[in-house]
């Protein structure tokens, strides 16, 4: 029998810790197969998602920017992927590739486990890339009050109102008042600054960042000095890669000690 070969597909795609968290899981779970990163580009995508159809590649994970992109190449998508229009996991089933949507659960049980209260609570998302919508959807089975979204090309947000009538888009730079903020930009993952003036805004809101390497971007950083309660994308990145563990292996996998000093130590 030969090894099965998993994937997370990105461009960039060195940042990401999924091989290292994968292959432990896989490891403690006696199965054979391998898990790594590629960087493709748009064109390439087609061929990619073909080789699974085929099970030369036996499934994958899929990151910015291809969320969307990967959608017309599979068979059917779950009611959740359909409804965020977003993809990041690719199962083989049954002859069919089918598009999963493990970043919902996996924003909701990160918000879960912080115990910060979400009911009734103003959110300012920054960014409306591939996983924003998951976040959105995430949000409102929390029952938050209100969700606005900014965006540097304010059309990309508008788009997110054809999948969520009642979202709030303001322009990029404007602050409106919010309880939490969410970085889903990629701005941080090379330590670039938000060019965004938090110094009015008071104490006490949560900073979450979807970035969880470096695991303090200079958003949490300035968030956190400003006297506010901050949260990177780690749990959120452990418990959705959990969710595409078990669609692939039947397997649910821990998430232990051994898996955060994976991540702490890179």
């Amino acid at each position: 029998m030969k090894i099965k070969k998993y994937f997370v597909i990105g461009n960039p795609i060195e940042h990401s810790l999924s091989p290292k968290v994968q292959n432990q899981w896989i490891k403690e779970n006696n199965i054979d197969a391998v898990y790594d990163k590629i960087k493709l580009n748009a064109n390439q995508i087609k061929n990619f998602i073909q080789n699974i159809k085929n099970q030369e590649i036996a499934g994958c994970n899929v990151t910015i920017p291809f969320k969307n992109i990967v959608i017309p190449f599979t068979d059917n998508l779950t009611l959740e992927a359909e409804q965020t229009q977003s993809v990041n996991t690719i199962v083989f089933d049954n002859g069919k590739l089918v598009g999963h949507n493990t970043d919902i659960a996996g924003f909701y049980k990160a918000i879960k486990s912080l115990n910060f209260n979400m009911e009734g609570k103003k959110v300012l998302i920054l960014g409306a890339g591939g996983v924003v919508s998951s976040i959105i959807l995430a949000l409102k089975k929390l029952k938050v009050l209100n969700i606005t979204v900014s965006n540097r090309t304010r059309s990309k947000a508008e788009n997110l109102k054809i999948l969520f009538k009642d979202l709030n888009v303001v322009e990029w730079g404007s602050l409106p008042e919010f309880d939490i903020i969410i970085n889903a930009t990629s701005l941080g993952l090379n330590n670039e600054k938000i060019n965004l003036d938090f110094s009015k805004i008071g104490k006490n809101k949560l900073f979450y960042d979807v970035i969880y390497n470096p695991s303090e971007t200079e958003f949490l950083k300035k968030g956190r000095e400003l006297g506010n309660k901050t949260e990177n994308g780690k749990l959120m990145f452990l418990y959705q890669a959990c969710e595409a563990f078990k669609l692939w292996h039947d397997k649910e996998p821990s998430i232990n000690e051994e898996i955060f000093k994976l991540l702490d130590n890179d």
